[in-house]
């Protein structure tokens, strides 16, 4: 991926438009990845201020909450009953469930929230089956693993999926793969992201083998989440606003 100082060159050939009726499997990919990224509020087609666009995508202050509270109450839960799995459990799938509730109520779009009970309802089962606490957090570990791998995979065979939803989002399609900084910024931006999910890993995973006190998993559990998750956001979101400044201009 060295660049060899003709980062500007770009191969002139025409790519073959899709089929409408028979669409590339990277169109799809690009739409539902853009999709993806817009309903997080991490759209670079949209003149937004960084800060703007990293409080929507963590989700302002609800997000916060949301991604936040269900595991500080299993985690409270747990300190006051260590006997009573089935309290902690109960308890933080109320607490997810009462985001839903509250989204739906207010007529929004419940799909975070929904995912975030899931989740938390897959961990209470898991914890329950068990009888582990500390098997809450085997989800965490299985999703990291899968989303660090794609992302990786991604960047390794030339389709990065940060170029695929940038790509949809600034009506570029797969044109990104003609020029070769484009290709080399979107690659950098994908390990970035699979780094951030195997870094999660490398740091939690050991812990949770160690047996280490569930409340100091759940801590570093909650350092790794936001206070990383935003600043790669923003990296993200000035990367790929640069790249399209100048034809924007």
């Amino acid at each position: 991926m060295a660049g060899d100082g003709r980062d500007d060159e770009r191969d002139e050939t025409p790519l073959t438009p899709p089929d409408p009726d028979h669409p590339r499997a990277s169109a799809v990919l690009g739409e539902a990845f853009g999709q993806a990224a817009r309903r997080a509020g991490i759209d670079p087609s949209d003149h937004a201020t960084t800060g703007k666009v990293v409080w929507k995508a963590i989700g302002g202050v609800r997000g916060i909450v949301e991604s936040v509270l269900p595991l500080v109450v299993f985690l409270a839960a747990v300190t006051l009953w260590p006997d009573q799995l089935l309290i902690a459990v109960i308890l933080s799938v109320a607490a997810a469930g009462a985001f839903t509730l509250v989204r739906l109520a207010q007529r929004q779009a419940p799909s975070a929230a929904l995912g975030g009970l899931l989740a938390v309802a897959v961990a209470g089962a898991l914890v329950l089956l068990t009888g582990r606490a500390e098997d809450n957090f085997i989800p965490g570990f299985i999703t990291n693993v899968a989303y660090g791998s794609a992302f990786l995979i991604s960047a390794f065979v030339g389709w990065s999926i940060i170029g695929l939803a940038a790509g949809f989002l600034m009506d570029d399609g797969i044109r990104w793969r003609q020029d070769r900084h484009k290709r080399r910024v979107f690659f950098w931006l994908a390990v970035m992201w699979a780094a951030l999910f195997f870094a999660r890993l490398a740091v939690q995973f050991p812990l949770w083998l160690a047996e280490v006190d569930i409340q100091v998993i759940g801590t570093v559990k909650l350092v790794m989440g936001i206070p990383l998750f935003a600043p790669l956001v923003a990296v993200t979101w000035l990367a790929v606003r640069a790249l399209y400044a100048r034809r924007e201009s």
